[in-house]
């Protein structure tokens, strides 16, 4: 198809530890996910599904294994280099929007952005792009109490893309919505892949969610039990 690898994981383990217990959550793991891949994780609970994302986005560290994302060995980064590697490849969207109430919705997309060298009007331009690319054109002085449910997660979404960020990868995205709600926040991460071309990883438990996806996978007991190309496959 002429891709090249976002995200290669290899051998990749992790364990908790509680007192004397040592509690392993994945267990040699390999996974390749080429860029401008929509891959939903589905699984029952305490399969691994979280932790594997939070690999994936740097969050998180392995017990062994190589977690390799844009050519980048995570493992090998010290905390201060994986956290500016976060800020400049990684967007989060989480079931819990994590908006800061007493700021307008611009003021909470425009925060990644603080970050960044860019001056205060290339900030705003990119607020603007983002508010423009999930659909809240004239939202950006409404604060969150002021937003639905749907348009919160909106505004989250947009937080998470106005970096333009290699990777997307969202938490239960829609575990907080109503089904109209989360019918609209799917349609725009489809949009975000098939437009845009992001590579998107997405945790899940809705059947119907993880439809959305190009590539279905299926995690028990800390091991890659299914592994199914759909048919939203991104096209070569």
């Amino acid at each position: 198809m002429g891709r090249d690898l976002a995200i290669d994981l290899r051998g990749v383990a992790k364990d908790y530890y509680r007192e004397k217990l040592t509690i392993p959550v994945l267990e040699e793991l390999n996974l390749t996910v080429y860029e401008g891949e929509f891959l939903a994780l589905m699984g029952p609970s305490g399969s691994g599904k979280t932790t594997l994302l939070n690999l994936i986005a740097g969050l998180d560290r392995p017990s062994s294994g190589q977690v390799i994302v844009h050519g980048q060995d995570l493992g090998q980064m010290s905390e201060g280099e994986i956290t500016r590697w976060r800020s400049r490849n990684v967007g989060f969207i989480f079931q819990l929007y994590n908006l800061i109430p007493v700021l307008t919705a611009a003021e909470n997309i425009e925060m990644p952005l603080l970050l960044t060298s860019l001056s205060k009007r290339q900030r705003r331009e990119n607020v603007r792009t983002a508010l423009r690319v999930v659909g809240l054109d004239g939202r950006e002085d409404h604060y969150p109490r002021q937003l639905s449910g749907g348009q919160e997660q909106r505004v989250a979404i947009a937080r998470a893309i106005v970096t333009d960020p290699y990777l997307l990868v969202a938490d239960e995205p829609t575990g907080d919505l109503d089904r109209k709600s989360a019918e609209e926040i799917l349609n725009l991460m489809e949009q975000l892949h098939t437009e845009f071309q992001k590579t998107i990883v997405m945790v899940t438990h809705d059947p119907q969610s993880a439809k959305r996806a190009s590539r279905l996978l299926q995690l028990d007991k800390g091991q890659l039990v299914g592994d199914m190309a759909q048919a939203r496959e991104v096209a070569s």
